[in-house]
């Protein structure tokens, strides 16, 4: 099995964690933070840039969940209430809040945060986009 690449860019008592694997491309990162996230820089990620609040705010966005954040005497990030859906245009379809998942083969999955599914039925891990949509240039 493959090890998980786990990277983290600190912000104070903000650790700005990123997995790249789940990364779906949305560019919602380097759009809302351009000071933050350079895919061209080395490191990409230069957390200090920006305040706690905007990066969290930020990541709380992440649709795939490729960046989450840790405070320190913190947990995690905060649960939403309710659920929310949202379809991105010629993209994704979001959906936020507290979410049991379960999979063609009957395992599930809990899911805290948003959640990136599949629309073009192209993704490679389906039910879950993968950033195949742009590669294919998907329209809906």
């Amino acid at each position: 099995m493959e090890k998980e690449i786990v990277k983290e860019y600190k912000n104070g008592d903000l650790t700005v964690i990123w997995k790249p694997k789940k990364c779906i491309h949305s560019e919602i990162c380097v759009k809302t933070l351009p000071e933050v996230y350079d895919p061209n820089a080395k490191p990409w990620i230069k957390a200090e840039n920006a305040s706690v609040e905007a990066l969290k705010a930020q990541i709380e966005k992440c649709p795939s969940a490729a960046l989450t954040y840790s405070m320190v005497g913190e947990e995690s990030i905060e649960e939403k209430a309710g659920t929310e859906c949202t379809v991105v245009e010629n993209g994704p379809l979001l959906v936020s809040g507290l979410l049991k998942v379960t999979l063609a083969d009957g395992t599930s999955e809990n899911k805290k945060r948003s959640t990136a599914f599949c629309r073009c039925g192209a993704s490679e891990n389906k039910p879950y986009c993968d950033g195949t949509h742009n590669k294919i240039d998907f329209k809906g």
